[in-house]
C-alpha cells in the first residue's frame, strides 16, 4: 500500500535541530530552538556572515499548475537532498505555508513522499508564529489607523481615500469587502473596509523583501494608509506604528531552520502567494543559506509566469540576487491536461496530448531563459507514464538545446534526483549564467505592466480603465516611477482565463485596480479577476483534517 505524505513524514528520524545547524557550522548558542526539531538563526549570527561568499542559487519554478499536479516544492527538496548525496554543500530555501491553502484547495506545503521537509504538521499548521506576527503587525496599523481619526485625525486623513486594510491568514470570502465601526459614536466613524489573505499582504512583503531590522522599520514606516483630502500620501510613520510592529517582528525575521526526510538542512521563512502577491521566500533566508552552503536552491510560486518573473524582477532586482540556474519542473500528467486530457482520462497513452501540452513548459523555458538564466527541466515520473509520451516531450525541449531530466524522488528521495542534480551542477558552474531583468527601473509604470504582458504572457496589449492609468501617472508624479510591478493573474493559464490552457497568445491583458505597495517598493496591478482573499471551496480540505484516537493529525495531506 502506497503510503501517505503524511505517515511518511510521521514515520521520520529527525535529528535534534541543534546538530542539523551544526552540519552548516552554526555554533549551538547561535540557534534559538521551538522545540527539538525547528530553530531560529540569531539575528548576531546572521550579521556575522556578511563577509563570507556567496555560494550558487538556483531557482526551482514550473508550469501552470493542473488538478494532475506538477512538485514543485517536491522537486526544491529532492533537488537539495540530491545535491548533498553528490558530495555538494546545499540547504533549500523554501516559503512557509498558509493556513488558507492548507484547510482550502491543496491541503499542506511541505513537499511529498520522500522528498519532504519536517516536522511536516508544524511546518504546514503554526510553525514558529511568523504569520500570526505578520497578521498582528498589519491589524496593529489598521486599528491605528482608526484610532487616529477618532481621537482627532491630526493626519488629515480622508476616511474615503484609506487605503490600509486589514489581513488574515486564512480564506474568508465573507471579509473581502466591509463596513466597520457600527454601533454608534463610542465606536468611531463608519467607513468601507476590507480584508487580504497575510499572504497578499504589504508587511509579508515587507517581511521578505527586508535586509535587516533597520530596513524593515524603514519600509514599514514607509506604507501608505491613505490620503488627505489634497491628496498628500499619509505613511505608517505619520502615525507612529513603525516602531510597534517592528516590535512584533523583531523574533520572526529570523530565518527558521529545519530539516529534510534525509536530514538537511532547510530554511523555511515567509510565504507570499505568487498569483497575489511576489511569492518567494525571505530575502534574509536566501542571502543567509548562500553565506553557509555550497548550492541554495529556493523556489517561487506557481508557474514560470508569475513566481520566476516576480523572483527575477523583484526579489533579485532589489535584493542585488543573481541566480546561476533556473529548474522548471513539470510532469507528463499535467502537460497532456494542457493538451487537452481530462483529469479522469489520465491513465491511458496519449502521445500526441503530451507534445501538445509540451507547449506550457516550452513557453516557460523560454521565458525564464529571456532572463540570461540557464534551464533545465526535471519531469517528475509516474507510474503510468510511458516512454513515448515522455520522449515526445523531450523532443519539443531538446529542440532548444534544453535538457528534460526524468526524476523520481517523490518515491526515491535524493537518490531519485541525482541525475538532476548533476545537470543542475552543470549549469550552473558553466558560467552561462548572465541576469538581467526584463524591464528597466526607468520604464513608465505601465509599459512595465505591458513589457510583462507581451514578454512572458505573450499578450497583444494591455487594457486599463482611465481612472488606473490616471492613478499610476500620480505615482510616477510622487517619484515612485522606478518601482518594479507585481502582477497579480490567475495561475492556471498565461492569460486572466484559468480555462484557457497550454500556451495562448494574442489575448489582453486586463488590469482592474492597481495598489502601492511603497513599503514593499513595488507596485501590485490586478488583472482579471483574481482576489486577494481567496474563498474556500465546496468541500474544503478542512472537512477531512481532524485528530485521530492517539492525537495525531489526519488528513493534512
Amino acid at each position: 500500500m502506497v503510503k501517505s505524505d503524511i505517515e511518511i513524514a510521521r514515520e521520520a528520524r529527525m535529528k535534534p535541530i541543534l546538530e542539523v545547524g551544526a552540519t552548516l557550522g552554526i555554533p549551538a548558542d547561535s540557534l534559538d530552538p521551538y522545540g527539538h526539531y525547528k530553530a531560529k538563526v540569531s539575528m548576531d549570527y546572521v550579521r556575522s556572515l556578511q563577509d563570507r561568499p556567496d555560494g550558487k542559487l538556483i531557482l526551482v519554478t514550473g508550469i501552470n499548475p493542473t488538478p494532475a499536479g506538477e512538485g514543485k516544492t517536491t522537486t526544491s527538496v529532492g533537488l537539495g537532498d540530491a545535491l548533498n548525496r553528490i558530495g555538494k554543500k546545499a540547504i533549500m530555501c523554501l516559503r512557509e505555508p498558509s493556513l488558507g491553502p492548507c484547510f482550502g484547495v491543496k491541503g499542506g506545503a511541505a513537499g511529498g513522499g520522500y522528498a519532504q521537509v519536517v516536522p511536516m504538521e508544524d511546518i504546514n499548521l503554526h510553525f514558529t508564529g511568523d504569520f500570526h506576527a505578520i497578521g498582528a503587525a498589519n491589524n496593529l496599523l489598521a486599528a491605528m489607523v482608526d484610532n487616529h481619526i477618532y481621537w482627532g485625525n491630526a493626519c488629515e486623513l480622508d476616511e474615503r481615500r484609506i487605503s490600509w486594510r486589514r489581513a488574515l491568514d486564512m480564506n474568508d470570502r465573507a471579509l473581502r469587502s466591509i463596513v466597520g465601526s457600527l454601533g454608534g459614536v463610542a465606536n468611531g466613524f463608519p467607513r468601507e473596509d476590507g480584508f487580504d489573505i497575510v499572504v497578499a499582504s504589504e508587511v509579508m512583503a515587507i517581511f521578505c523583501l527586508s535586509g535587516d531590522l533597520h530596513d524593515m522599520r524603514r519600509r514599514l514606516g514607509n506604507i501608505i494608509v491613505g490620503y488627505t483630502r489634497d491628496r498628500r500620501p499619509v505613511h505608517a510613520r505619520d502615525i507612529e506604528a513603525d516602531g510597534a510592529m517592528t516590535v512584533l517582528l523583531k523574533d520572526a525575521l529570523a530565518p527558521n531552520l529545519v530539516q529534510t526526510l534525509e536530514n538537511n538542512p532547510a530554511f523555511i521563512h515567509g510565504g507570499p502567494f505568487a498569483n497575489i502577491a511576489h511569492g518567494c521566500n525571505s530575502v534574509m533566508a536566501t542571502r543567509v543559506g548562500l553565506k553557509l552552503a555550497d548550492y541554495v536552491v529556493t523556489e517561487a510560486g506557481f508557474g514560470a509566469d508569475l513566481g520566476a518573473e516576480k523572483f527575477f524582477d523583484i526579489k533579485c532586482r532589489k535584493a542585488g540576487l543573481r541566480p546561476d540556474a533556473a529548474v522548471v519542473v513539470g510532469t507528463i500528467r499535467a502537460l497532456k491536461m494542457h493538451g487537452g486530457v481530462e483529469r479522469d482520462d489520465l491513465g491511458a497513452e496519449n502521445v500526441e496530448a503530451a507534445r501538445r501540452g509540451a507547449v506550457n513548459i516550452e513557453r516557460h523555458v523560454l521565458n525564464t531563459q529571456k532572463f540570461g538564466v540557464p534551464v533545465v527541466v526535471a519531469l517528475n515520473r509516474f507510474s503510468g507514464d510511458t516512454d513515448d509520451e515522455i520522449a515526445a516531450v523531450q523532443d519539443v525541449l531538446r529542440s532548444h538545446g534544453v535538457e528534460a531530466v526524468m526524476c523520481t524522488h517523490w518515491t526515491d528521495g535524493g537518490r531519485g534526483a541525482e541525475d538532476l542534480a548533476h545537470a543542475v551542477v552543470e549549469l550552473a558552474e558553466s558560467g552561462q549564467a548572465d541576469f538581467r531583468p526584463i524591464y528597466p527601473d526607468d520604464m513608465p509604470l505601465l509599459d512595465k505592466i505591458r513589457a510583462i504582458a507581451t514578454t512572458i504572457y505573450h499578450a497583444n496589449d494591455v487594457s486599463a480603465p482611465a481612472r488606473v492609468a490616471g492613478q499610476l501617472r500620480e505615482w510616477e508624479a510622487m517619484g515612485l516611477g522606478h518601482l518594479p510591478v507585481c502582477i497579480a493573474k490567475t495561475q492556471y493559464s498565461f492569460s486572466t482565463d484559468p480555462a484557457a490552457k497550454g500556451a495562448p497568445s494574442g489575448h489582453e491583458l486586463p488590469i482592474r485596480e492597481v495598489r502601492l505597495s511603497n513599503g514593499a517598493e513595488f507596485v501590485v496591478a490586478i488583472a482579471g479577476d483574481i482576489m486577494t482573499m481567496p474563498g474556500l471551496p465546496r468541500v474544503p480540505a478542512a472537512t477531512k483534517i481532524t485528530l485521530n484516537d492517539e492525537g495525531q493529525v489526519e488528513g493534512l495531506f
